[in-house]
This record gives structure tokens, C-alpha cells and sequence, in this order.
């Protein structure tokens, strides 16, 4: 199967290629914005490279019509809710026009796959449903996904092909790029940090590890039917909830570290909501996928990571 993409160097897209090269043939585009390229010499040799910034028109469009994809994955954003707030311009170009370009694009004969994020819904107290749960973003990041969403909904209807948007909740786990929650709490205690300055403890999230991520994308992009013209809209979580506070416990368990928590106003971000979860029966139907890894595991892989950046860790030494 040939599948593109976007956003192949960053987070996400490393892990999922590195699961698909083997099987399938691939072509990643990406502007390697972030970081230099990051797969292994012995990686690349699998991978066809576009460099280009999914802003593009012109370079997209050549891209798809010579790779002629029988999936698109759009990774490509700029995610970090910090970054967003901060530049503005850049996001909504990035998330909703570059969103728009590929769409618009995509061969009737391809699946589009577009990772949008749970930051879409409203707040709410109970598990997100994608059918019942009201749309109401609450940053900058969560509008410009609501609209990329609305863009991939246009085009594949006018277009004929099949499309399926995946919300996507917290991810943890090796290889992260920018410095959530988890990394930025493991940065701080392998600089040697024993007072750790935090924002909101209470804020509960359904954080799903970097793995069973790579799975569901996979079987959203090679698994299920769609029907052309359709959009099928998943979430892509676990179902399971849990506080800054309760990630501190595990992490002191597999760190063996004491440590106490300082609050910092300065991290507290006034768009914080104190609840977000998926209800997962939907991927669970369509797509024969469940999450496999725990909390626990998560936590511990993502503490041993040889990944988490130097420079991350020399800011607070």
C-alpha cells in the first residue's frame, strides 16, 4: 500500500513510519521545521523524502500526483498550545490552510486521514462522544483543528474520496518533540530538580501512550470501509482519566526520587479544562481497535527514554 505522510519527522510520524516501512511503501513530506532528520541511515533507505512545507500548494500538489497515495495521513501542525497562542499567524497557516491545500488534493481513489484533537469539544464531565459531545474549542489550536476538520468534511465530499478525521487525546511515551506535561516533569527531575514547578495539578486528561497511537492510525488507514465521499470522525484515546497529581505518584514510583511540588503561576494556562476523555466505542466498531498499553507502562517507558532532549533537561540544571 502506498501511503503519505505528512509530518513523518515529528513525533507521531516517526514512530507510525517506523511501524509502517517495513510493509508498506512510504513518502514522508515534511520541512523539518523542529529537528534534523530523524530516522537512522538504515531507516531512510525505506522512505521516499519530500522536503517541503505543507503550506505549499504547488509542491503538494506534485507530490500527490506523483506518489499517487492510496492513503494520506495529515500529522503536520504546529501542536504545542504555547507556540499557538504565541504565533497565531503561523498556526492558522499551518493547521487550517495547510489542512485545506492537501484536502483539496487528495486522488478520489485515496483515504484521508487527518489528526485533528480532542481539543475541539467543549468542556465537558463526562467521557467526549463524537456523535453527542457538543464542538466548542477553548485555544487557538482546538479552532484551527475544528477547521481543518471542516475543510477535510468539504473536500471529500466534493472530491468522492473517503475520509476520517481522528481526535486525538493526550500522548505519552519516547520521541516527544515539544515539552508536555510529562517530559517537562522528567526534564526537571533528571536535571536534578527535587522541587518541581508546576501549573495545574487537578486538570484530568486521557493520556494514551505513543504506541497504541502508532495502531490506531494504522488500522484507521488500512483497516474498516468508508464510503467515498464520506467522513467518518474517531476518537483516538483510552478511555481512562487521570490528574497531574496521580502521574506525579507514578513517576516518584518509577523514579525513586522524592520530591515536592512548588505551583507556578506562570504555567497555568487560563484555558485549562478540568476534564477530558474519550468514549472509544466508535474506533473500537469501525476500525477493530482498543489501546493496550496502562498508565503505569506509560509512564515507565517514558521515563527510560533516552529521547527526552538535553537542552530540556540544561534548563533546569
Amino acid at each position: 500500500m502506498r501511503i503519505l505522510v505528512t509530518g513523518g519527522n515529528g513525533y507521531i510520524g516517526r514512530s507510525l513510519c517506523r511501524s509502517l516501512m517495513t510493509e508498506h511503501s512510504l513518502c514522508i513530506i515534511d520541512n523539518l521545521r523542529s529537528s534534523k532528520n530523524r530516522f537512522h541511515d538504515s531507516e531512510n533507505r525505506f522512505l521516499r523524502w519530500i522536503d517541503s512545507d505543507i503550506r505549499s500548494a504547488k509542491a503538494i500538489e506534485v507530490a500527490v500526483a506523483d506518489f499517487q497515495p492510496e492513503a494520506i495521513i495529515h500529522l503536520a501542525a504546529i501542536h504545542f498550545i504555547p507556540e499557538c497562542e504565541k504565533d497565531i499567524e503561523l498556526a492558522v497557516s499551518t493547521n487550517v490552510l495547510g489542512t485545506a491545500t492537501l484536502a483539496s488534493v487528495c486522488p478520489p481513489t485515496c483515504r484521508m486521514i487527518f489528526a485533528s484533537t480532542a481539543a475541539v469539544y467543549r468542556p465537558d464531565v463526562s467521557p467526549h462522544d463524537e456523535r453527542l459531545s457538543q464542538t466548542g474549542p477553548s485555544d487557538v489550536y482546538g479552532w484551527t483543528k475544528l477547521q481543518g476538520e471542516q475543510y477535510v468534511r468539504y473536500f471529500a465530499e466534493k472530491r468522492n474520496y473517503p475520509a476520517c478525521i481522528v481526535r486525538l487525546f493526550n500522548v505519552i511515551g519516547p520521541g516527544e518533540t515539544n515539552p508536555h506535561v510529562v517530559p517537562e516533569i522528567i526534564s526537571q527531575l533528571k536535571a536534578g530538580r527535587t522541587k518541581l514547578h508546576l501549573g495545574n495539578l487537578d486538570a484530568k486528561r486521557d493520556y494514551i501512550h505513543i504506541d497504541d497511537v502508532v495502531s490506531g492510525f494504522m488500522a484507521v488507514a488500512t483497516r474498516g470501509n468508508i464510503n467515498p465521499g464520506d467522513v467518518e470522525i474517531v476518537n483516538l484515546g483510552t478511555q481512562q482519566c487521570y490528574s497531574v497529581k496521580q502521574l506525579l505518584e507514578y513517576l516518584q514510583n518509577v523514579s525513586g526520587i522524592p520530591f515536592e511540588i512548588q505551583l507556578d503561576p506562570t504555567r497555568m494556562r487560563p484555558s485549562d479544562r478540568p476534564f477530558l476523555s474519550a468514549n472509544i466505542a466508535r474506533i473500537q466498531q469501525q476500525f477493530q481497535w482498543k489501546p493496550s498499553i496502562g498508565i503505569s507502562e506509560a509512564i515507565k517507558s517514558t521515563w527510560h527514554s533516552p529521547d527526552i532532549p538535553t537542552e530540556w533537561i540544561d534548563r533546569y540544571r
